[in-house]
């Protein structure tokens, strides 16, 4: 363990061995920090945060506040960060609140980039990459492998389905369902997200058969409704579809088009 003798580490933290702190940084009670992972200068841990192995956490990156809730009344909530993450420059993520299940989560492999703000109670996938100054309210989903550009802003309760991207400075008022292109205030679906579905390893057969779903609901002049039905009579089928529909059938803000 490595702890520069200017940082602040409370004795009720828990840091594996080989734990690296760096110049003025705090690390409050009732933390836990797995092995490999470093604190950068300045940055603070606050309490009930558990931040998984082999995680980096840039300089001036404040983790593990309390919610911005008005309704929070100082309750234990917690944040958990998976294994492999990366927290860049003066990005800012809270813990949850007592009404929103008490927890914010943030998987494994993800990457945050600078000045990004994690609100209460989001819960980020796996593979999961979040660009400069993207603000995510509170309750927000955002399932694995989904990009989303710099400067956006996303509505509290969202979901953004897995494999998709949004470009940077959208405005994201609804649901962004899986392996979608999108962009601009307010967002629009452009179409799938081919190049990233292909760097995945999707199959010409699984993108032929997305294209097929995504034309009858983005670009067939049927409403959501007839457009699912659509997909059912035309017998298109495969686990991507499935988790497609399933995704639709449960959206709760109702979906961006």
């Amino acid at each position: 363990m490595r702890i520069h003798p200017t940082a602040i580490v409370h004795p009720g933290a828990e840091l594996a061995q080989d734990v690296r702190i760096g110049p003025y940084a705090i690390v409050e009670e009732d933390v836990r920090i797995g092995a490999g992972s470093s604190v950068g200068s300045h940055a603070l841990i606050g309490r009930y945060t558990a931040i998984g192995a082999d995680c980096r956490i840039f300089p001036h990156a404040v983790i593990g506040m309390p919610p911005q809730d008005l309704k929070f009344k100082g309750e234990k909530t917690t944040l958990v960060i998976g294994d492999h993450t990366v927290v860049r420059e003066f990005a800012t993520i809270n813990r949850g609140t007592g009404d929103g299940g008490g927890e914010t989560v943030v998987g494994a492999h993800n990457f945050i980039m600078a000045y990004v703000h994690l609100a209460h109670d989001c819960r980020l996938g796996e593979h999961v990459i979040i660009a400069n100054a993207a603000n995510l309210a509170g309750h927000i989903t955002v399932q694995d492998y989904a990009i989303i550009g710099g400067l956006t802003a996303i509505h509290q309760f969202v979901k953004i389905g897995e494999h998709a991207i949004i470009g940077g400075a959208s405005a994201i008022p609804k649901d962004i369902v899986p392996y979608a292109m999108a962009s601009g205030n307010r967002v629009q679906i452009q179409g799938l997200n081919l190049i990233g579905l292909k760097r995945r390893g999707f199959s010409e057969e699984d993108i032929k058969i997305l294209r097929s779903a995504y034309k009858l609901l983005f670009n067939s002049g049927l409403n959501t409704t007839q457009a699912l039905e659509a997909i059912r009579e035309q017998g298109l089928r495969s686990p991507h579809i499935d988790k497609l529909v399933d995704f639709i059938k449960n959206s709760q803000r109702g979906i961006c088009k």
